[in-house]
């Protein structure tokens, strides 16, 4: 029987200083494995040379194949083209920049060999400052505690996906996606294993607080109601600060006749709720802008160009 087909995507976004490096580690990594191997690269709009050093690796081995974005569509439209292009029996999503190890494809195949659909990897050994190490925690806890479907603690993208899974994912309509919650609500046979957290190959982060902060919004308000249903209990509490205040002043109109001092706090309170209301409209918007951008069913991501892909076809998602 010929050896199953493993795939391995790679979303790149300017990592020019490491890619053959990665190419190297793949393939010795794989090797042991017994299974044949493809990597496909998805070059996400990258401006630092990339997308010609990924053409020049392409370059005589088939089994590379490179996906070019037309522009820069983000690291999980990145991963979802990378998903429909993939072949393989197995498909094993991982980062470019090396904190994603790939010495770890061994123990995810022998685990999808044993009948797992997914092998997560939880990521264990985290090498960044102790502040971003803490927020790492903290969101991964809370996600969990608010998500309707149980999504893993500390794990990420990295991960290993039966070729049934992929096939769900690749239907699934939504545009804005957060694959690790993707593949928790998919169900099926799914076992994490621990995996170290590498560091980046050039010691800077990929990325920034603002995009760490954004992909956390995306998962929250992807996977949970807690955003809208916090306003219960806010709108609980104005009414008690309302009932509070006004009690508070017919008692001194109907029973001392004085005149009501603090009418500053009053203010200062209506103003504060009035914040809250805004920040209720915010949330509320966020969700419509969710369904807005549904509705407009605009792809995730269009392809430029293609390198090795059979019938080099141009797509979107």
């Amino acid at each position: 029987m010929e050896a199953p087909l493993l795939s391995v995507v790679v979303p790149v976004l300017d990592e020019a200083g490491v890619l053959p490096r990665l190419v190297e580690a793949v393939e010795a990594a794989a090797a042991p494995t017994g299974c044949r191997l493809e990597i496909v690269f998805v070059d996400d709009g990258s401006t630092d040379g990339s997308a010609a050093i990924l053409d020049d690796l392409a370059r005589g081995a088939p089994h590379r194949r490179v996906v070019h974005l037309s522009r820069n569509f983000g690291h999980q439209a990145a991963v979802q083209a990378g998903l429909r292009y993939a072949t393989g029996e197995a498909a094993v999503v991982m980062d470019a920049d090396l904190q994603d190890d790939p010495a770890a494809l061994a123990d995810m195949v022998e685990r999808w060999r044993e009948g797992y659909a997914v092998v997560y990897a939880i990521r264990v050994g985290r090498k960044e400052g102790r502040l971003k190490r803490a927020m790492f925690l903290a969101f991964y806890r809370i996600l969990d505690a608010v998500s309707l479907v149980p999504i893993p603690r500390d794990a990420g993208n990295f991960g290993l996906l039966d070729r049934r899974v992929v096939a769900v994912l690749d239907r699934l309509p939504e545009v804005r996606r957060y694959l690790p919650g993707l593949r928790a609500w998919a169900g099926f046979r799914q076992v994490g294993i621990p995996v170290e957290r590498g560091e980046r190959y050039d010691g800077r982060p990929r990325v920034s607080w603002l995009g760490l902060v954004r992909l956390a919004r995306e998962a929250v308000f992807s996977f949970s109601a807690l955003p809208l249903t916090i306003f219960y209990g806010i709108a609980v509490l104005a009414i008690l600060a309302f009932l509070g205040l006004a009690g508070f002043t017919l008692y001194h109109k109907i029973f001392t006749g004085l005149a009501i001092p603090g009418w500053t706090s009053i203010i200062t309170t209506a103003c504060f709720f009035g914040g809250l209301n805004a920040l209720g409209i915010g949330i509320l918007g966020e969700y419509v802008l969710r369904i807005w951008d549904q509705v407009r069913a605009r792809p995730a991501w269009l392809v430029d160009r293609t390198v090795n892909v059979p019938g080099d076809r141009p797509g979107q998602g």
